[in-house]
């Protein structure tokens, strides 16, 4: 079988002509020190850290960085001039109106992004494939502007479908332009699979928000093969793990980032344990991490892919409470085949539905797969053509309050 992308991309950018477990800890370790080495230098944020470690173990003994040192520390973080920033990407806190993470970038972090963009998607999208990337477009150097240089790069063409589209300009696109591959968010994909069936699409990437069993199912079994997960945050540079063609786990980009699974109280698990992932960002030119606490519940794989590469792979990665819910309320609903989407209030510990189906009996369908009555309000609706189709396609997030 094939070996991952990820490690001839890993080889080139690093210079080496082999990849080992021993060569990848050697490029960790000597890049986890430059780092802190810039730390010093530049009195950082982690300049109280020390200034080089003897071996990956010890990354152990230093502190955590957390999304709170992220929002009130992020400007301290940077490690280049603000010339150098080519990104940057803020996101506001939930409910307040103070500030957010602010994540910088310099060009070559998006060239290293657009680099593993263009391993993952060249295991599946081929020199004249025809792409639609459904995901954000916010200007130069963006998420799907990256995504979209690096189809270009591999002798691809892509639609840059964004997000907030009707289902009838989907079904444009797809009847218009017959796409072969698909890149984004699988709630989305299904919706839209569902509302327009699948056209010419052959092959999907999706990326974004956890991806439960049912909705991978549904997925792979419309499209009759099976769907290339990857993994990414802000904090990572917005790419972080990509799939091979054994599709068992998701290979992290390992050459500038470093990962460890916790539990609770911060202790080490070993490989094969599920725990929160902690990132040592030590390829980011811009604003390097040390030991940050994602909030995402995942492990790491053990032992080595079949397809032959000793670089770490994550399986399924989800965020850790409150929006576990979310996960849960996918998991069970998406498997009423007729559901297109839908959203959630909860008001006093109970559960308000609004959905969309193929069908005009949907309050049944959900009734059935809630037969405790924890719901207490239906509004359901069934999906009719207009014009235009009223409905648009953006993935209703799930909000819980109180």
């Amino acid at each position: 079988m094939k070996r991952s992308n990820i490690d001839a991309m890993i080889c080139k950018q690093e210079g080496v002509t082999e990849l080992t477990r021993e060569i990848i800890n050697k490029i960790q370790l000597e890049k986890l020190n430059a780092v802190l080495k810039r730390e010093k230098e530049r009195e950082g944020f982690y300049r109280n850290l020390p200034a080089s470690l003897e071996s990956l173990d010890d990354l152990r003994t230093l502190p955590f960085t957390t999304g709170t040192d992220l929002v009130r520390d992020g400007g301290r973080m940077l490690l280049c001039s603000q010339g150098e920033v080519q990104k940057v990407i803020s996101e506001q806190t939930s409910g307040t109106t103070g500030a957010g993470k602010r994540v910088f970038y310099t060009e070559r972090d998006c060239e290293h992004t657009i680099e593993l963009f263009m391993a993952g998607l060249g295991e599946f999208i081929y020199p004249g494939s025809i792409t639609m990337v459904v995901m954000p477009f916010s200007g130069p150097f963006g998420l799907g502007e990256l995504i979209a240089e690096a189809i270009r790069r591999i002798g691809a063409r892509p639609l840059l479908t964004g997000i907030g589209r009707t289902y009838g300009e989907l079904k444009t696109i797809l009847e218009r332009e017959k796409p072969d591959t698909y890149v984004g968010m699988p709630s989305a994909l299904l919706a839209m699979l569902r509302m327009c069936g699948k056209g010419s699409i052959k092959r999907a990437l999706v990326s974004g928000d956890a991806c439960p069993d049912s909705v991978m199912n549904a997925i792979e079994e419309i499209l009759e093969t099976r769907l290339w997960p990857h993994y990414g945050s802000r904090e990572m540079g917005l790419g972080g793990a990509i799939c091979c063609a054994t599709h068992n786990g998701m290979h992290m980009r390992e050459n500038h980032c470093i990962i460890e699974i916790t539990d609770e109280d911060g202790n080490v698990l070993p490989d094969g344990e599920w725990g929160e992932l902690a990132i040592t960002t030590i390829g980011m030119e811009a604003q390097p991490l040390i030991r940050y606490r994602t909030g995402d519940c995942t492990r790491i794989i053990p032992g080595k892919c079949s397809c032959g590469s000793e670089v770490k792979r994550l399986d399924f990665v989800k965020r850790i409470s409150p929006s576990e819910s979310i996960l849960e309320m996918d998991e069970v609903l998406f498997q009423i085949p007729e559901l297109i989407d839908y959203s959630v209030r909860i008001t006093e510990g109970k559960k308000e539905i609004t959905a969309l189906f193929t069908s005009d009996n949907g309050k049944e369908l959900i009734r059935k797969v809630y037969p405790n009555g924890d719901i207490f309000s239906l509004n359901c609706k069934k999906a009719e053509w207009t014009d235009k189709a009223l409905y648009p396609a953006k993935r209703v997030i799930l909000r819980q309050s109180g």
